[in-house]
This record gives C-alpha cells, structure tokens and sequence, in this order.
C-alpha cells in the first residue's frame, strides 16, 4: 500500500493538522477533506479530526491508496515504460497512439493499455493524466498512481520547476541557430482547431536551439514556458519553419514521402518526485518514423 510517513518537527509543535498539511506537505482543500472521511490520515496509527493539534515527535501516516473505479477496458497493448515508482509511471506513447478513450477511439488507446499493467501487476490505480500529447505526437506521457501524486504534479507543471523539450524536424534552415519565440497564440473561433498568432491571443514562449542542420531541415529542441495548444507547431510555423509532416501548419508542403504525422516527439521531461523531491531527468529516443525521416534528409 502506497502511504506517506512523517515525523513532526518542532516547527509544527502545537499546529492543527490541517495547517500541516497544507503548508509542510502542499495538499489541496479537496484530498484532505476526502482522505479525512475515508479515515487515511493518522497520528501514531489512530484516525484523528483535521482540527487535531500536533505534537513534536508524533507519527503521521496517510494511506494514498483507495478503492477507485474508472470506465476504461483494460487491454493487452504493448506500452514502453521509461521510469516508475510508487506514485508514477512515465511512458514513452508512440505515433498515432490516441491517449485517452473518446468518442471516435474508445478502445487501443495509452489508457487502456496502463489498466491492463495496472491488473496485471496488482496496483489499485486509476489512470490519472498529468500530461497529454495529441495523437500524432509521440513521447512522453507522465500519469500519477494516486490523488496526491497528481496533485502535487499538476500544480508544478504551472511552474518553471517542471519542464517539457520536445524534438521537432523542420523545413528549411532557421537563421538564428538559439533563441526564444515570444508570440501570443489565438484561437480564432470556439469550434476552430488551427490557432494563430494574434496579438489577442494569450502569453506564449517558447525557447528553441537547432540541434543539427541537414540540406533544407533543421532539428529543433524546444523547452516550453508555457503550455499552450498546439504552441511548438505554431510557433516554428510562425517563423516561416513549419514542422515536417504537419498538414494544420504546414500545408504548403507535401511531405507524404517523408513522413505521416508531424515530426514531434517530447523527448524529455524534468521535474520533482511528488513524494522525494529528487529531480528526475527523463528521456526518450526519437521514434523510429524521425529517425528514417533523417535518414532521407541526409
């Protein structure tokens, strides 16, 4: 069972509980109330009330794990796992790959394929999105194992101690070989999937450095400050280097005998463990499709 353990220090000597928790441990309003009435928070192994008062040296357990459900189907779905521990899993989401069931993919997806190594190693997980690629993007994909974990990430996510690269290939050459992409990106209308760069748009940054250049093609890792839709392929679109194989941004080209989805890959993810706060520093190798498509480049 997946618990968190602590020791009261002098520091929170005569503090309510629920004090503690919010300051020293960073836990929402909303897991505190719930692991309170299912009785996961004790104190020297008894259930205690948030307006308990702490005393230096007493114990604290709160059990993490819960009876949860989630209609999803598990299926045996080959899925490439990069890190895990008791709180998360990191996977490397191949192309084409739908992250979570829909309306048009309710079976196949990364969501699916996690249930099914959730049963098949007797975790009591749901599957807890901290982040999302979209379909034709491949790379890495973080999911928190329980409540706290995903809490504790998505709020970090919002700040520059969680951090994103992504690889990207695109056409032509980009003139300035570092640099940073501060345009603010606009959704044109609520049923529009393409955005633009409008000055009505919100904050958007992107830091970007050429990492090898071939004939007419550039790869191009990009760190995120922000996250916006769909920012990294409006961005480089932006600056007149769309991304190889990206009908929305870049179609003007046809790059059906280079590739069949946009070449971007979330190669790397930085960022705290929810329980350690040790920095994990993830990778992940260009998929296989990128790899040709240098290939043909060269």
């Amino acid at each position: 069972m997946s618990k968190i353990n602590k020791v009261i220090s002098e520091v929170y000597d005569k503090v309510k509980i629920r004090e503690y928790l919010k300051e020293e441990l960073g836990l929402s309003t909303r897991f505190i109330k719930k692991a309170a009435i299912d009785r996961r928070i004790l104190i020297n192994g008894k259930s205690v009330k948030m307006n308990y008062v702490l005393n230096e040296g007493e114990e604290l357990e709160i059990e993490l794990s819960r009876e949860e459900s989630q209609d999803i189907e598990p299926e045996n779905i080959d899925i490439e796992i990069i890190y895990e521990d008791e709180d998360i899993i990191v996977i490397n989401k191949r192309p084409f790959m739908v992250v979570h069931p829909t309306k048009s993919h309710q079976s196949g997806t990364l969501a699916n394929g996690v249930l099914y190594y959730f049963k098949e190693t007797n975790q009591n997980c749901i599957v807890r999105l901290v982040s999302r690629l979209d379909m034709n993007t491949s790379g890495l994909i973080i999911i928190g194992k329980n409540q706290f974990a995903h809490m504790q990430l998505s709020q970090e996510m919002k700040t520059e101690k969680f951090q994103k690269r992504y690889l990207a290939l695109v056409h032509g050459n980009l003139k300035e070989k570092e640099g940073t992409i501060d345009r603010p990106i606009y959704r044109p209308t609520l049923d529009s999937i393409k955005r633009t760069v409008d000055e009505r748009g919100q904050e958007s940054i992107t830091h970007y450095k050429v990492v090898e250049s071939f004939g007419g093609a550039d790869l191009v890792e990009c760190l995120l400050e922000t996250g916006r839709t769909h920012q990294i392929r409006v961005h480089l679109s932006s600056l007149g280097h769309p991304i190889f194989g990206d009908e929305l941004y870049g179609e003007e080209f046809d790059d059906s005998k280079y590739i069949n989805r946009q070449a971007l890959h979330a190669s790397g993810l930085d960022f705290y463990s929810p329980r350690t706060r040790k920095k994990l520093e993830l990778r992940s190798e260009l998929p296989y499709d990128m790899k040709e498509l240098i290939e043909k480049l060269k």
